[in-house]
């Protein structure tokens, strides 16, 4: 088996993040890929897709750090991997955190 290539995670940005969550393929995708790895071919044959679109899809998850794959034969096995859920959850904290402390602000002043 060939090593996994994990992304440099100084180059997820959370609008990489955001945009792969923002197709319902991709979302199909994820969900299915909680449930462990899995070939190109199961998920082709699951989701009913075209080839090329898969590849369009995981191309997007994997550069977003979503998704990892690696050859096994002929096929691709794809994986989740933390690195984009890192990166918004990341996001999101500072994102919470910058509310919280306005609305602390806001009650201040009032």
């Amino acid at each position: 088996m060939k090593k996994r290539k994990k992304t440099d995670k100084r180059s997820v940005t959370p609008v990489m993040v955001f945009k792969a969550f923002g197709d319902v393929n991709r979302i199909q995708i994820v969900e299915r890929l909680k449930e462990g790895e899995y070939s190109a071919v199961k998920l082709l044959e699951d989701l009913n897709i075209t080839q090329p679109t898969l590849s369009h899809h995981m191309k997007i998850l994997c550069d977003a750090g979503i998704v990892v794959g690696h050859r096994s034969g002929r096929w691709t096995h794809y994986s989740l991997l933390s690195d984009g859920v890192d990166t918004i959850v990341e996001y999101l904290t500072e994102l919470k955190n910058g509310l919280d402390s306005s609305v602390e602000t806001d009650e201040e002043a009032g």
